[in-house]
């Protein structure tokens, strides 16, 4: 199983995400946990690895596993922790090699090209402000074949 964390950091009405160039989707800062990590500590390290800026304070606020069909092991299973960070310090890298980062406004989330699972988590994290434990079955090309969605308002 992999685990990763990501953060949605947020600023003036504005979300920080990168344009990955392998499907170029919009993701978000984050990554591998390395061993003897916490999540938030991973989190942490990766999105100031990524973009520069140091998170403060990050909320848990989605815990999701997907399973992908045709993955070899330890890819077939993935467990990702998704955090929200309304504070942080530091400047935004000019240059980062996962990809470009872009502020993108809050009422373009829904229309920027995303993996279909981080679509599902930023309508639930950021215009219903809930609280997401998910289960996403996933197909060969990582499209959504089945979905088990728990929310915490």
């Amino acid at each position: 199983m992999q685990r990763v964390t990501n953060c949605l950091v947020r600023q003036d009405n504005k979300v920080l995400l990168l344009k990955k160039p392998r499907h170029g989707w919009y993701a978000m800062p984050g990554g591998k946990m390395e061993d003897q990590e916490s999540i938030a500590q991973a989190a942490i390290r990766e999105v100031y690895e990524e973009t520069g800026l140091k998170i403060e304070q990050p909320k848990l606020m989605s815990v999701a596993t997907m399973n992908k069909a045709g993955a070899l092991p330890p890819k077939d299973e993935w467990m990702m922790f998704t955090f929200v960070a309304d504070k942080f310090t530091g400047e935004l890298v000019d240059f980062c090699r996962e990809g470009e980062l872009e502020w993108i406004a809050l009422d373009e989330i829904g229309k920027i090209p995303t993996a279909p699972t981080d679509a599902v988590i930023h309508d639930y994290l950021l215009k219903q402000n809930a609280r997401v434990y998910a289960r996403f079955d996933m197909d060969e090309n990582e499209q959504i074949i089945n979905q088990v969605i728990d929310i915490e308002k």
